[in-house]
Formats: structure tokens, sequence, C-alpha cells
């Protein structure tokens, strides 16, 4: 590739340039935003133990040489969260971090391997609360950006009308005509032919392979994502307790768990959590994690011992993720996630 042709050359950085600079002005007012809301900006290492334990998320691993030779195995976290919740166990009860983070066979207009994430968690606070966060920076982006609206790929969202709010279950019969509860027993256990069949009328394709769990992601994004946050946010609540790891379950009904994910043009930006606090059963959700990773993808990553120890003395609390390129491409309107980075990943 010529000098020319490189997001390096004068004249493409000349284009890029208000981007990024609409990048700082985003960040600075966000930052700005949480501390006055009492909040600590923390900066957690990337090197980890455990990258973390979620099936389809895929790691980039290192070899830890200490001075004596050993080499011990270490990843690139995948998110800060880890590592954040062992500081609320310290006794932080505020905290944020725009955090890089990394995610291997991830690359395309929305995705790039190594991107920013801001994190931030609220002890004592419902999971509620942090969709009002989540509003509150959709306005900020737009009001830095100087945009009206957010916009991608020819559609576009108004932050400043009040989000529609609305539960997976909810939304699926509504957009697939599915009964997605009616899958899932009181237990957590999910039936997967009771799923597929609706799949299947919905016109949705089933392998014979397919776990519940992959109908299920693929009814989302045929038929349900599609919808979300066009003309206004969406806000997808209560996910199935078997597709939220690390969430709490719902007070009210046990198949369905304190998770919301936020949209907007279609785009997913933010995944929201009532953190799950009981040591043993995110240990034992850890590993069907693992078993299933293994049996899909042959690898497995370790348990950060750590975190689980920590995790039996964290409080209660509620904590999000965010794609901070992401909400930036739709604040400026850029077509492509590398459009937005300072120094995209070659």
């Amino acid at each position: 590739m010529s000098g020319s042709d490189t997001w390096w050359s004068a004249t493409r950085h000349a284009d890029r340039r208000p981007l990024l600079l609409a990048r700082n002005r985003i960040q600075a007012q966000i930052r700005a935003h949480l501390a006055g809301d009492g909040f600590t900006e923390v900066d957690p290492a990337a090197l980890q133990t455990s990258p973390g334990n979620e099936t389809h998320l895929h790691a980039f691993g290192t070899d830890a040489i200490g001075t004596e030779g050993t080499a011990r195995r270490m990843y690139l976290h995948t998110s800060p969260e880890f590592a954040m919740k062992k500081l609320l166990a310290a006794g932080e009860t505020r905290i944020h971090a725009f955090a890089h983070v990394w995610r291997n066979r991830e690359r395309g207009a929305l995705h790039s391997p190594e991107f920013t994430m801001l994190e931030w968690y609220r002890v004592g606070q419902e999971y509620c609360a942090l969709m009002q966060d989540c509003v509150a920076f959709l306005r900020l982006a737009a009001q830095a950006a100087g945009a009206q609206h957010l916009r991608f790929r020819g559609t576009t969202c108004d932050p400043w009308l009040e989000p529609e709010r609305l539960s997976v279950a909810d939304a699926m019969q509504r957009h697939a005509n599915v009964d997605l509860l009616s899958s899932l027993s009181a237990d957590g256990s999910a039936d997967r032919a009771a799923l597929a069949r609706q799949a299947a009328a919905a016109g949705v394709r089933v392998a014979h392979d397919d776990t519940w769990s992959d109908i299920f992601s693929r009814l989302l994004a045929e038929k349900v994502e599609p919808h979300l946050g066009h003309g206004r946010p969406t806000l997808l609540d209560r996910y199935p307790v078997v597709e939220a790891a690390l969430a709490r379950p719902c007070a009210d009904n046990p198949r369905e768990a304190e998770r919301f994910e936020l949209y907007a043009c279609g785009v997913e930006l933010a995944n929201g959590f009532g953190e799950l606090t009981d040591a043993a059963e995110q240990r034992r959700r850890f590993v069907a994690e693992m078993e299933e990773k293994a049996r899909i993808y042959g690898e497995r990553y370790p348990l950060d011992e750590d975190f689980l120890s920590a995790l039996a003395q964290m409080p209660p609390a509620s904590g999000c993720a965010m794609g901070f390129d992401r909400l930036v491409m739709l604040a400026t309107g850029a077509p492509r996630i590398d459009d937005v980075l300072w120094v995209p990943v070659g």
C-alpha cells in the first residue's frame, strides 16, 4: 500500500481530523459529566490472568516471562470488568474507565480488534440508573459533535427523544411472532425444540446442531435488531437469564435477568447489568460457558480465581459497558470505526 492510501497520509488525515477532534470533545464532555456525578476515573491493567469467560468472545494471548525465564500464559482483556469489580470489593463506589480492550476474530465497519470501552459502575443503585446514564451520554455526544441526530448508513436517531424500553420477550413477540419465554423454564433451562419450531415458522434457518442460544442469537440478529433505535433510542431489557452470564435474575421472573442493551440506528452501543455477586453461581456459569467454548472452538480460558474471591466481597452494584468508538461514529456520522480511531489497527 502506498503512503497516499494509508490513514496517515496528509490528505486522509485532514479528512479524518474533524472526526477525531469531535471524539476528543465527546470524551471530555462525558468525563466532566461523570466527575460531576461523583465518579472516580480508574485505569485497569490490560494484561490479565483471564480475558473473560464468555463463549463467543475471543482473546489475544501472550506469554509473560519472569526474570527467572519461566513463562506464564496471560491475556489482553476483552473488558475491564474483572479488574473494576475488584476495585468495588476494595471499597470504591462509583468508578469509570475509558479502557482499551482487545477482541480477536472481530473486524469490520463496526468492529476493530482493539477499541475503547467506556465502562462504569454504581454501587447500591438499580440497573435502571445506568439506562439514564446511557441516554445522557447519547445527548452529550450529539451536543459535542454539533449534531441534531445520530446517523448510520442512512438511518437516524433523535437522542433527545425518550427511549423506547421493551423486554427481549416483547421484542421477539412483536418482530418475530415468537413466544420466547415459553421455551424457558423457571430453573433457567432452555427448550431448544420449542424455540426451533417457532424460529422456523418465522423464516429463520435452524441447523440440526444449533443450540438454544444459537437460535436465539439468529432470531435477535435477523428479526429484532434491525428494528431497534430508529427515530429514537431503544433500551432492550430483561434478557433471558441463559444469555446473561454476569447478571442477576429479575426478582419477578427467574427466567429473565437484569440485563439491557442500548441501540441507536440499529447499532448496539451498550450492555448493562444488575451485577451478579453470588460467587458460586458465577463460577457455575463460567464453567458452563467454557465447556461450550471448548465444544465449539476447541479452546477455553482460565477462571480468574482472584476475581471470584473478590466477587464474594463485592457489594450490590450495577455496571455498564459502552462501545465508545461506536458512539463517536453515530454522533459524527462516520461510516466506519477506523474513521474515528486516532491510529487504526493496521
